[in-house]
Order: C-alpha cells, then sequence, then structure tokens
C-alpha cells in the first residue's frame, strides 16, 4: 500500500509514503530471554525427572503415574532445547519452537494435574507396630512428610514451567505471526528534483 504525493504538472511525487513488513520482527523473540527460560525448562524438568526415578527405585512411586510425568517431563526438555535453538532466529526453528511450547505447555499442566492427585493422594501410610516402636513411627511419619513437601514442590515446578511455556509461545508467535497481523512499519521516501 502506498500513499503519494504527486507534484502538479504530473512530476514524479516528491515524497512516496510505503508500508513494509518490519525487517527486525525476529528480534522479538529475543526480548524473551530464551536462553535463561530453556534452561530453566531443562533444569526444572531435569530435576522432575530425577526425583521421579528416585521415587520409583525406593518403591515410593506408581509407576502407572510416574510414566506419563517422565515422557512429559521429557518433551519439556525438548521444548527447553528447541528454545535455545532458536535464538539463530531461523523461522522454521521459531515455529518448531511454537509447536513444542505449546505441546509442553500441556505437557505441563497434566504434570501438574498427576502432581496434585499424589499429594492429596499419598502412596503409603504409616501402620502402628504391635511392639508399639515409636522410633519406627517417628521415621515413618517422618518420610510421610518429606514425600508431601516433595510433591508440593512439584506443584510448583509444573506451575512456573507451564508460565514459561506460555511466555516462550507468545514471544514465538509475534515472529511467526499466526495469531496476530504481521506489523507494518511505514517508509517515507523523500525524491529529489534533479538539479538545474
Amino acid at each position: 500500500m502506498a500513499d503519494e504525493v504527486v507534484t502538479p504538472g504530473g512530476e514524479a511525487p516528491l515524497v512516496t509514503v510505503t508500508f513494509q513488513r518490519n525487517p527486525n520482527q525476529k528480534q522479538k523473540y529475543l526480548e524473551s530471554e530464551p536462553k535463561a527460560l530453556g534452561v530453566t525448562e531443562i533444569a526444572l524438568s531435569v530435576f522432575h525427572i530425577c526425583s521421579l526415578i528416585t521415587l520409583l527405585t525406593k518403591d515410593m512411586g506408581d509407576l502407572v503415574i510416574d510414566l506419563p510425568q517422565i515422557i512429559g517431563s521429557v518433551i519439556v526438555v525438548i521444548a527447553g532445547i528447541l528454545a535455545l535453538a532458536a535464538q539463530s532466529l531461523h523461522l522454521p526453528t521459531i515455529k518448531a519452537c511454537l509447536g513444542m511450547q505449546v505441546v509442553a505447555c500441556i505437557a505441563s499442566v497434566f504434570n501438574l494435574h498427576f502432581s496434585v492427585f499424589k499429594l492429596a493422594n499419598r502412596q503409603f501410610s504409616c501402620w502402628h507396630h504391635e511392639f508399639n516402636n515409636t522410633s519406627v513411627d517417628n521415621i515413618c511419619y517422618s518420610v510421610m512428610d518429606s514425600t508431601t513437601h516433595f510433591y508440593a514442590e512439584w506443584i510448583l515446578i509444573q506451575t512456573v514451567l507451564i508460565a514459561v511455556s506460555v511466555t516462550l509461545a507468545v514471544y514465538s508467535s509475534k515472529v511467526v505471526n499466526c495469531c496476530s497481523p504481521s506489523q507494518r512499519m511505514p517508509m517515507i521516501t523523500v525524491q529529489v528534483p534533479p538539479s538545474q
């Protein structure tokens, strides 16, 4: 689209106004600090995977519930890696990052759901022994309290991962222009009349 001011006599216009796409649109992705957010996604997901595996190896977890959480956390790790790779501002990589951040957000919501479920329904309880051994009971209650804090920590981690995924998805969509019209910048061109 161009608006022109035409000089009398049919000469070339002195001022031409055109609208072009913003050449620095890809730089919007870098405003989200993708390196920091990608590393955060990777680190928190690896911690979540390690803690799930730790509970599984100590027979304090449930494979049916923990395996989908491990898979969801691996998806978030992949999304974090793509967030780091998209710093190159290569448009297909940014599009892949957008898609993976949406999937990572969904995976984090499912992991949050499982974490809340595990907190509400703890997998084990303390049994009173026939010898009334209070030291064993105290150890059992300490372990139970520790796992409660563990599950609460998972809820906090999944909430942070949802926020990080949404942030990276929003900044990726600004570059990809899937959800909003592309920004156009006005370009003003002034024609200098030839010297006589």
